[in-house]
């Protein structure tokens, strides 16, 4: 039976992957920066501290087969760092060089990376972006994911590491952090959304359907050396996904129309262009690959996926009424 090492096991991603791996029966080793907010594992934890070029993982990769790297400097709010761009490749290039350049050495059969879609580009237009496309990483983050993606190809090429790349879009369900769980709390607070003007399209990806891609990528021969762009079943537009979500909290969306250039003209002035820009733009996907190449299937549909994170939402929201 293969035997994971989930980096950032203790990160909203991580946590739901440790905890499906054990239900499956798999033995897991979790790596961490702090020890908060791990969970039981049959392969034990080890702290690493920041992920970089530095980092020690010999101990962790022992008798591990399969290696799945979640670990990353994510998007930092008001960034403060004098070269963010430095920072995202320490920790995303440099760290993963790292990472499976020891794990290469310790025999580890197949590497899964966890990239972004943000790769292909911040906006998709309404042509899908799919793994054939020419990249266009559009900030540091997503720089460094890219740069992360061409490191790990050339290690696969020099040792023969079996590497998989999988790019998800926005991941939302139970313990989603960032946008999403602001735009819920944005909903639940009942101000007006001046975003019913909208004709977009998103993909989006339920955090239990992401797990299975992963353990499907980290299991499957047919994996090895590819690259994939994953998402729910359905796309969906930024007010209707706002209309599912007040429905499923039981409350009104409180949509409301303003025009498109106004929303630009306020976005310019509070220095939030680009932030509005994805919001409004498409940002639509192709997973036919996994689909075909895979037989890979969501198991969660968007509904579904939706309606288990507006009850952890809501399970959420009761607690902190209940300890006020």
């Amino acid at each position: 039976m293969s035997r994971f090492l989930v980096t950032g096991a203790n990160g909203f991603i991580g946590r739901h992957l440790v905890s499906t791996l054990g239900q499956r029966g798999f033995p897991v080793v979790q790596t961490v920066r702090t020890h908060a907010g791990t969970g039981e594992s049959t392969g034990g934890i080890f702290v690493v501290g920041d992920v970089g070029p530095g980092t020690t993982w010999d101990s962790a990769l022992n008798r591990v087969n399969v290696v799945v790297h979640l670990a990353a400097r994510v998007h930092v709010l008001n960034d403060s760092a004098p070269d963010p761009l430095h920072e995202f490749r320490a920790a995303n290039v440099a760290g993963t060089e790292r990472l499976a350049r020891s794990a290469a050495a310790k025999g580890v059969r197949r590497f899964v990376y966890l990239s972004s879609a943000g790769v292909n580009g911040p906006r998709s237009g309404v042509q899908a972006f799919t793994e054939q496309d020419s990249p266009r990483p559009y900030d540091a983050y997503t720089v460094s994911k890219w740069e992360a993606e061409e490191a790990l190809r050339a290690i696969a090429g020099e040792t023969g590491l079996d590497v998989v790349i999988l790019r998800p879009p926005l991941v939302y369900g139970p313990d989603n952090p960032g946008n999403f769980l602001r735009l819920l709390g944005l909903i639940s607070s009942g101000w007006p959304l001046p975003l019913s003007a909208l004709n977009n399209r998103r993909s989006l990806i339920f955090v239990g359907n992401l797990v299975d891609a992963i353990i499907h990528c980290a299991l499957d021969p047919a994996a090895a050396g590819q690259t994939y762009l994953v998402k729910d079943g359905e796309d969906v537009s930024t007010p209707e996904l706002i209309r599912r979500l007040a429905a499923l909290m039981e409350l009104p969306p409180r949509l409301v129309y303003f025009p498109p250039f106004l929303l630009h003209w306020a976005a310019k002035m509070a220095g939030k262009t680009p932030d509005l820009d994805r919001l409004m733009g498409s940002f639509i996907v192709d997973d036919s690959k996994i689909r075909v190449t895979l037989g890979w299937r969501p198991p969660y549909s968007l509904a579904s996926g939706l309606r288990e994170t507006i009850a952890w939402y809501r399970r959420k929201q009761r607690n902190v009424v209940a300890t006020q």
